[in-house]
């Protein structure tokens, strides 16, 4: 039966891990096989490899046919050349010293190149963390410089207020001092008037206070009015009866012009 070499995948999902086996060619890829020869996982940086090279060497010795995929692997772990350096050393083109050699000189070669892939892969990693960690850095003095501008526009809101207020207030200054230098020739007269209108005031206060004297005199007039009004009260009596007579006056004439005519028919 024809055998394969091939990778059969195991892991979990979205993570699998392959291992390199030897099975029929008609059995499925994740079914029966012969043997497990190694394992690959391509998850790591750089991918690991573990391989049995020896068996996968005599394997290969009878007859099984690697996949695309496990022919890379195997040449990478130098099973493919080392079943290239038996199949010279039966030829008898090689020896067994000759075989080991090359081998030996290969193997050598291939772990400084896997050193110089590690060590740029290192580097690569360091670059991308030193970059993330100075991108941090510039967050976070951009945060702080923001912060401590704020906290500076804070503390410059009082100063600026109280600039604007001494500014108006050197503003208003100048005007100030004109106003005080023009208001002393207009107001000099008033300042002149001003002994007069205070004497004027000192004498008026004191005419008030002499005033109220006559007032506490007035009282026993008061006293007299009831008298007063008794002489009012008996001269409108005496009108009174003066003015009887008056409307009497024409009664008297009346009967005297009687009396005469009487006489004068008798």
């Amino acid at each position: 039966m024809p055998v394969r070499i091939r990778l059969q995948r195991h892991g979990k999902k979205g993570n699998p891990i392959y291992w390199i086996v030897a099975a029929d060619s008609r059995a499925k890829r994740d079914g029966r096989y012969l043997e497990k020869l190694g394992i690959y996982n391509p998850n790591t940086l750089p991918a690991s490899v573990e391989l049995n090279l020896d068996r996968a060497v005599d394997w290969l010795q009878k007859g099984a046919q690697p996949s695309h995929t496990a022919r890379n692997l195997l040449s990478e772990q130098g099973a493919m050349l080392k079943n290239h350096l038996i199949n010279g050393l039966n030829k008898g083109a090689l020896t067994e010293d000759d075989v080991n050699a090359k081998f030996e000189a290969w193997v050598k070669e291939k772990e400084g190149k896997n050193e110089m892939l590690k060590k740029k892969i290192e580097a690569e990693a360091e670059e991308a963390r030193t970059a993330v960690i100075a991108a941090e850095k510039e967050v976070n003095i951009k945060r702080k410089e923001e912060a401590a501008a704020q906290v500076k526009a804070q503390e410059e809101e009082p100063a600026a207020a109280e600039n604007e207020d001494a500014q108006t207030d050197a503003a208003t200054a100048p005007e100030a001092q004109e106003a005080e230098a023009s208001a002393p020739e207009t107001e000099t007269p008033a300042e002149e008037a001003t002994p007069a209108a205070e004497e004027q005031k000192e004498e008026a206060p004191a005419e008030e206070n002499e005033t109220p004297e006559p007032a506490a005199e007035e009282t026993p007039a008061e006293e007299v009015n009831p008298a007063a009004e008794e002489q009012k009260e008996e001269a409108s009596v005496e009108e009174n009866e003066t003015a009887e007579p008056v409307a009497e006056a024409p009664a008297e004439e009346a009967a005297g012009e009687e009396a005469a005519e009487n006489r004068k028919s008798e």
